[in-house]
């Protein structure tokens, strides 16, 4: 099944203990029930690309495979110790130079609609961008549809604090019964200024309140930008553009703090590299791709702050403010 929507931890199974800590009846793991195909251009690298979505076994997780190149450099696992890259966004890759960049967005739809395990095959280098945002990626899923599998889903449990700062900006991941996300931003130019979002996370929640967030940029910033390759396929149709006061976009902004929730929406798709869900509390200020990996690395670099469990049946109530 095919669509032009343009137009329109793996490392941490290894670490899994001997008996995991039930939580009730346990939610049991999914993948697509079908495969399926768009087409779009990379925001950084401008050209065109074809993706496709496929099923995959328990216990795969993420794992992207370029068709377009050969042998040890095809595969790469959508995992934290993966990452090579987070300038502008959060690029994967393999120990035999394949890469594949921009994956924050497809990741956040994966994560927030439950799917566990996934082949991404995708014959270039960037997953393409759609209207940056990821609200094509939802659609796919759902086109798709989920089964479950004979595996039970895990998720990783915080249990104390963790975070991470750098030049006035920070992330951290505290104690929370559920998947929650804050985040505030600060610029000193309208329309952004102060904004911040609150949301915990539900495939619904991220459906009506987050996947629609488009990712934005300054007017004045893309020439630079372009000479340093990237932002070569950006335009109003993919991003919110930022001029002097105001923004370029004809129809506007889609919700009023749209850019906080972008930066949530970013949030999520760079935690999903963690392997498999978080419980937790992620809090970021002026965070972004570089930190939000940062907080990856400094979790798993204590051991005592987390555990792995399976996941139960309880249900979450989405609060978005």
């Amino acid at each position: 099944m095919s669509y032009d929507l343009l137009s329109s931890g793996l490392g941490l199974m290894a670490q899994v203990p001997p008996a995991f800590l039930g939580l009730g009846q346990s939610v049991m793991q999914k993948t697509l029930g079908q495969p399926v195909e768009c087409s779009g251009i990379g925001v950084h690298s401008g050209e065109r690309v074809n993706l496709r979505l496929c099923p995959a076994r328990e216990d795969t997780g993420i794992v992207f495979i370029r068709t377009d190149l050969l042998n040890g450099a095809r595969t790469i696992k959508a995992q934290w110790d993966s990452v090579v890259d987070t300038r502008m966004c959060t690029v994967v890759g393999n120990d035999h130079g394949g890469k594949v960049s921009t994956v924050e967005h497809l990741m956040a739809a994966l994560n927030a609609c439950g799917i566990d395990n996934a082949r991404v095959e995708i014959d270039g280098g960037e997953v393409p961008v759609m209207d940056g945002s990821a609200d094509s990626f939802v659609f796919l899923l759902e086109v798709a549809g989920c089964v479950e599998q004979d595996a039970p889903k895990r998720e990783i449990e915080i249990l104390t604090p963790v975070e991470v700062e750098h030049n006035g900006k920070r992330a951290r991941l505290s104690p929370c019964d559920a998947a929650r996300y804050s985040v505030t931003i600060e610029f000193d130019r309208a329309p952004i200024m102060t904004q911040s979002c609150d949301v915990t996370l539900s495939r619904a929640a991220f459906k009506n309140d987050i996947s629609r967030a488009r990712t934005f940029g300054f007017f004045e910033e893309v020439d630079q930008l372009q000479k340093l390759g990237l932002a070569r396929g950006g335009s109003l149709d993919n991003a919110i553009i930022v001029k002097d006061n105001g923004i370029l976009n004809e129809g506007g902004l889609r919700y009023s703090n749209e850019f906080a929730r972008h930066k949530v929406l970013d949030a999520i798709g760079d935690l999903a590299l963690a392997g498999m869900g978080i419980r937790g509390h992620f809090e970021g200020y002026c965070t972004g791709h570089a930190l939000n990996n940062r907080l990856l690395h400094a979790l798993f670099a204590s051991p005592e702050a987390w555990r792995i469990v399976e996941s139960s049946e309880k249900p979450f109530q989405a609060v978005v403010a």
